[in-house]
């Protein structure tokens, strides 16, 4: 019988394992199709910029070729070309992408290197997979704290700091001799209350340090095992130097992940008696202080170790991008003064129409009614420069530009906290670009519509008179205007080009293609007409365009024009 009970413990037991190793290779199984599902694809989810920018915001960029304004972010809509782009598995990973979006540094020795491992994490899809899984483990909103460690101010132990010390060992004798003599323990109940309050006043200290500090253990492990990889060791040969000095100081920094992972897992007795014996003991406050020390003369190991886990998932990302476009190129960027595109795309417009460019000697200025794809093709253009400086990717078939600093006036509006006009805004902008414009770097200059804010007369002559002086020093301007008359004014310096559309009995139809020349055809009062406008609002209409364009003529044959 005995014999019979024990077989069918044994039986259940096996049965218990087989099912936990079978529940654990089902969970592999799971992530693993989970990374090779969303290969390719957009990220799924919300983004937190507040936390995604952290990285960016308080890192010193004053070193590289140029730092994209928020202006210039706002105008080609940024946000939604990160989202697009991102595919990075950890979040780290995705702060390191955003920064590097931003932030235009050419260094071709690095580019060279980042398309090696580019396509070895290509073809080597069990490498690429296996880091991902790596990467996963950094994917918790705590890992974007990581960076407070690096690039904030830590706090400053208090000037008592010392009667905390004397406090916890006043607790450790009372325990001890409380044994010998119960009236120790009264001592003892008196400084657990004194503990108690300071413990609690430490708490707020704390909370800023109890997301961080865990997720930086996890960083330091993820990226000791990438670091393994020869292929990854390139990146930072001598990294295992600052691995090596975090892990010195782990063991004091694995208390604060023991206190973040039974907060998580609600291990209600076992944090009961972990916080009496941190009361007690008043071990927070001397651990965190402790920590703290080492941790702010680790700042350059630890943003070391971060960029380069960081730079691992933004490759991984590039790949995955890559693999889900059905065109794209890396771009030639040389010392000739000309942007060629072929068959370009705008990257956020789905089945986008494509166009091809070339600009040598002049600028552009295209022409066009609304809706026509003036502004988008303006974009289209920023953005893959943008994505060719920074992750050497170009949606179109070929692109060569050189070296370039994109600024832009596209999206400008009225500053009523600090009571500007929509003008006196654009005035301002434009004023920037003219300051950028007699630099010895090449320049790219995004314009729409320029000085909106204005009555045509002085929109026309100040228009012109800025256009011709940003043409200057080897900028490259696109700009889009509805004014025929700059065309006129401004084609021994620019190429004209136009976008137009076709305008039937009752639908408007646009074929979003890039046309050489000025736009001759003008629909917009023919539109009015055909939804329904009154008649004589529309014969008026026609009348006073046939009045202006006579007294354009006229003028333009006095001064000489043909």
């Amino acid at each position: 019988m005995v014999h019979t009970n024990y077989l069918m413990v044994v039986d259940i037991f096996f049965k218990v394992k087989y099912a936990f190793s079978k529940f654990k290779f089902n969970g592999k199984k799971k992530k693993n199709l989970d990374l090779i599902e969303s290969y390719g694809k957009v990220k799924k989810g919300s983004f937190d910029f507040e936390y995604i920018e952290r990285y960016f915001r308080k890192k010193d960029n004053t070193n590289a070729y140029q730092v994209l304004s928020d202006k210039t972010c706002n105008d080609l809509d940024f946000d939604e070309l990160f989202m697009f782009l991102d595919r990075t598995t950890s979040r780290v990973g995705q702060q390191y992408l955003y920064n590097s979006l931003r932030v235009i540094k050419i260094k071709e020795e690095e580019i060279r290197q980042n398309e090696v491992l580019i396509e070895e994490l290509f073809r080597n899809s069990k490498l690429r997979i296996s880091t991902q899984k790596r990467l996963k483990k950094l994917n918790r909103k705590d890992a974007y704290y990581i960076t407070t460690l690096f690039q904030e101010k830590h706090l400053n132990p208090p000037k008592w700091l010392f009667v905390i010390k004397l406090l916890s060992l006043a607790s450790l004798l009372s325990l001890i001799l409380g044994f010998f003599n119960p009236v120790f323990f009264i001592v003892l109940f008196g400084v657990f209350c004194a503990n108690f309050v300071i413990h609690y006043w430490n708490k707020n200290s704390l909370i800023q340090y109890v997301n961080s500090i865990p997720q930086l253990l996890i960083l330091n492990n993820v990226a000791s095992h990438l670091f393994a990889n020869s292929s990854f060791k390139k990146l930072d040969p001598h990294l295992l130097t600052s691995i090596q000095l975090i892990k010195k100081i782990k063991n004091r920094m694995s208390f604060f992940q023991l206190e973040a992972k039974l907060q998580g897992e609600i291990e209600i007795i076992g944090w009961f008696v972990f916080e009496i014996f941190k009361i007690m003991f008043l071990l927070e406050p001397l651990l965190l202080f402790s920590v703290l020390k080492k941790l702010n003369t680790r700042r350059n190991d630890i943003e070391r170790v971060y960029k380069f886990v960081g730079h691992i998932d933004m490759l991984i990302s590039i790949v995955s991008l890559r693999n889900g476009l059905k065109t794209y190129c890396l771009p030639v960027i040389n010392n000739e003064n000309k942007i060629i595109a072929d068959q370009i795309s705008h990257p956020l417009i789905f089945n986008c129409s494509t166009n091809s460019i070339r600009m040598f000697e002049k600028s552009v200025l295209l022409t066009g009614s609304n809706m026509s794809g003036k502004t988008s093709f303006i974009r289209a253009i920023g953005l893959n420069v943008i994505t060719g400086l920074t992750i050497n990717t170009c949606f179109a078939k070929s692109m060569t530009f050189p070296l370039l600093k994109i600024f832009s006036a596209i999206r400008i509006s009225d500053d009523l906290m600090n009571n500007k006009s929509y003008y006196f805004e654009e005035v301002l902008t434009i004023k920037e670009m003219l300051e950028e414009g007699v630099s010895s770097v090449n320049n790219l200059f995004l314009l729409d519509e320029l000085f909106k804010g204005t009555n045509t007369v002085e929109r026309i002559s100040a228009s012109k008179s800025v256009l011709s002086a940003l043409a200057k020093n080897n900028n490259k301007i696109l700009v889009a205007t509805h004014d025929i008359e700059l065309a006129d004014m401004l084609s021994n310096e620019y190429d004209l080009y136009h976008f137009s559309e076709t305008v039937n009995e009752k639908t408007v139809g646009f074929d979003y293609k890039l046309k050489e020349g000025k736009l001759k055809n003008r629909n917009a009062i023919r539109i009015l007409e055909m939804n329904e406008y009154p008649k004589e609002v529309v014969k008026e209409a026609m009348e006073i365009a046939k009045e202006l364009d006579k007294t354009y003529l006229v003028e333009n044959i006095n001064k000489g024009n043909t």
